[in-house]
């Protein structure tokens, strides 16, 4: 990032955090994907609470970044089993915070599992949550939280990001294929999931001329798939053996153990998000072996059957550093003022989003710095 650029983005966030200081600060735990850019949001969540510490999703960590971002905070190891289990997430939050008011800041629903027993053991007060991703949205949609759960995944501040992370997918797929001299052509493609991702990357594959069919669990966006002129799969086992790049946007799990022996023969797998949420790569049948193929390709390989993965099954666009330009500002923003919703307090325990009249400031303020 050049200088001028890095200086745009400080003040940017400056007038951000500005706006939605409170009276008083909670303390904060953060989630985030610690690319290059980020020690600019990093510094605003700092601004507008007591960030306790930093913890970096395990596959985008910048080095630089995260250098640069300890030298004033804590930056700790991220694992879903920390959070899956109550006792180690109580533990964790009173090494940094025993006995303040909290904000956790979320990637992925990873304090989901054990936020009663955080609001119930912690001897501070959880006042609430702030969720980024459609994923982590759905497991925080439950019929009884605990406290108030700010999510901003389905924001219209987040539609630009959406819809250039399925570009950047796209990308990143294609050069995989084609550093192993492949191409995407030639080769139809089944994208799991009709939501902003889905639909942007399908988008894109079609302008590319490459046949998609689409496969969603909600027959609504399987209407507009087809209105938008998309092939939609009657039969998904079927749709499974026929395509030869399977690209998984669902946000939940989209293949199961028993869904990869269907793969047609050397068909391509890549996600965008994690493996842990998207395959159940541990219910694989046994007999496969697994040994690269080029690059971030790893081959899978068993008597009469193989296929490719992509990047580990983890979110592929990582791999060219999954930028979406100064559009990530808006939602960073976004999470600031939720935030700031919870420390104000007077949420009730369910699900809530950032005001209309906020998401208004927030893009008023990023069009007065980047619409240049």
């Amino acid at each position: 990032m050049e200088t001028s650029d890095r200086a745009r983005l400080e003040t940017y966030f400056s007038k951000i955090a500005e706006r939605f200081m409170t009276d008083v600060r909670p303390s904060s735990l953060l989630i985030t994907h610690l690319l290059p850019e980020r020690p600019a949001f990093v510094r605003a969540v700092g601004k507008v609470t007591n960030l306790r510490a930093v913890l970096p999703k395990p596959k985008s960590i910048n080095a630089g970044a995260r250098r640069e971002i300890e030298q004033t905070v804590a930056c700790d190891e991220l694992s879903r089993e920390t959070f899956a289990d109550p006792d180690s997430a109580v533990t964790y939050l009173e090494t940094r915070a025993a006995g303040e008011p909290v904000v956790l800041l979320d990637v992925g629903g990873y304090f989901a599992p054990s936020l009663t027993a955080l609001c119930e053991r912690f001897s501070g007060q959880i006042l609430g949550v702030v969720e980024d991703t459609e994923n982590g949205h759905k497991r925080y949609a439950v019929d009884k939280l605990p406290c108030p759960v700010v999510s901003v995944a389905r924001s219209p501040l987040k539609d630009p990001e959406d819809f250039l992370v399925g570009q950047s997918v796209v990308f990143s797929a294609e050069a995989l294929l084609r550093g192993r001299g492949d191409i995407l052509h030639g080769r139809p493609a089944l994208v799991l999931g009709f939501g902003k991702l889905g639909s942007s990357i399908a988008r894109l594959l079609h302008v590319k001329g490459i046949r998609v069919i689409v496969h969603d669990i909600d027959p609504v966006r399987l209407a507009q798939a087809m209105s938008q002129g998309f092939e939609v799969a009657r039969d998904r086992d079927q749709a499974l053996e026929r395509a030869g790049l399977v690209l998984c946007a669902t946000g939940a799990l989209s293949l199961r153990g028993e869904d990869f022996p269907r793969l047609k023969n050397g068909a391509y797998v890549a996600t965008v998000t994690s493996s842990e949420d998207e395959l159940e790569l541990s219910g694989l049948p046994s007999g496969y072996t697994r040994d690269s193929a080029g690059e971030n390709v790893t081959r899978y390989t068993t008597t009469g059957h193989y296929f490719y993965l992509l990047n580990g099954g983890n979110a592929v666009n990582f791999l060219h550093g999954a930028s979406v330009g100064p559009f990530i500002f808006l939602v960073q923003a976004e999470i600031l003022a939720g935030a700031a919703m919870l420390a104000r307090g007077a949420l009730d325990a369910t699900m809530h989003e950032v005001p209309a009249t906020d998401r208004a400031a927030i893009a008023a303020t990023w069009l007065n710095y980047y619409n240049r």
